[in-house]
């Protein structure tokens, strides 16, 4: 089912399950939605933030807290957990994966988690939650609540492990071209680039961090251990991404320094190699400046031999410096 379709199908939400607690679910329209209790089972609902339809039932039909509600409907959003009314408020990110789409531009889905319903609120699609959708129809999905977070979580990380090794593999890249000496220039454009995903990735990352960790020190108690257990290692996991994004912020700052230091080195060698020849051509000018001036009395100005000789004075002089500078170690 494509994307469009669901939407034509289900003006204000891309799909709603009542999950069976053996990982399926039968697909709910607004009418079952609004008549559904507890009783019947967990509840998954996904919002489209855009839709008017949405939005006003999330304010006057849901029963969620104002507080919650802004938060979920909220133009720009960080990544955040708390616990309020026995509820819990979890906002997260993924890596952007549409085609032509950068992967830092990360995607936010908002969720409000009781403990028999699941109410998430997207702005743009994520191919992890279709994932989930998936799964379900398969009857191989998410059977509570906290299942369903929890999986959804481990979906985001595992979409955002390919795009931090990409970005390690462009550093080692850098980090070769600079061993093997090649133009800095080239290195200089792809460097900017790498540095400023890094950044952004790390930017949403460091919240997300701080979010599992407080959602497993807030944990409602319709949590078990198996979920504290996973939703710890989810932090865990989380904290490395972290980890390993300031490590190659590093790698690249030092990547930088060697550039710089390159590009430095060449522009030294270059005005070294200018210095000596000015400092060689110095005394052949001093004295063609000096014999070719409009006066009498000019050594061998009436010789024939006298142009020769003087070419050939000027070649030893410079022959003499060059051997007293190999000498002095300045060549």
């Amino acid at each position: 089912m494509t994307d469009h379709a669901v939407i034509a199908d289900h003006p204000g939400y891309d799909f709603a399950f009542l999950l069976d607690g053996n990982g399926g679910g039968a697909e709910l329209t607004w009418k079952d939605i609004n008549h559904w209790r507890a009783e019947q089972g967990p509840l998954w609902l996904l919002l489209d933030q855009t839709s008017e339809i949405a939005r006003r039932w999330l304010i006057d039909k849901s029963a969620i807290s104002p507080i919650v509600c802004e938060a979920l409907l909220a133009e720009e959003t960080r990544p955040r957990s708390i616990a309020i009314n026995g509820g819990i408020l979890v906002i997260i990110r993924g890596v952007n994966l549409h085609p032509e789409a950068s992967p830092e531009d990360m995607v936010s889905i908002r969720l409000w988690i009781e403990e028999h319903r699941v109410i998430a609120v997207r702005v743009r699609h994520l191919q992890a939650v279709r994932d989930l959708h998936e799964k379900i129809v398969a009857s191989t999905g998410p059977q509570t609540p906290p299942d369903f977070l929890i999986q959804l979580s481990e979906r985001l990380l595992e979409r955002m492990r390919p795009v931090i090794d990409s970005l390690e593999e462009r550093a080692d890249d850098l980090e070769e071209a600079i061993a093997e000496g090649r133009s800095p220039q080239e290195i200089r454009r792809e460097l900017p680039r790498l540095r400023q995903q890094a950044i952004i990735l790390r930017r949403y990352l460091a919240p997300q961090r701080d979010a599992f960790v407080r959602l497993h020190s807030e944990m409602p108690p319709w949590f078990d251990a198996t979920h504290r257990g996973r939703i710890r290692e989810i932090a865990d996991r989380t904290m490395r991404n972290v980890e390993d994004l300031d490590a190659l912020r590093e790698r690249a700052s030092v990547v930088q320094d060697e550039v710089y230091n390159l590009i430095s080195d060449h522009m030294n060698r270059t005005i070294y190699l200018l210095t000596l020849v000015a400092t060689i051509v110095l005394p052949l000018s001093f004295l063609t400046g000096l014999l070719g001036v409009n006066v009498g009395g000019i050594p061998g100005a009436n010789s024939p031999w006298g142009f020769t000789v003087l070419s050939l004075g000027l070649l030893a002089l410079a022959v003499i410096e060059v051997v007293v500078f190999k000498k002095m170690k300045w060549l």
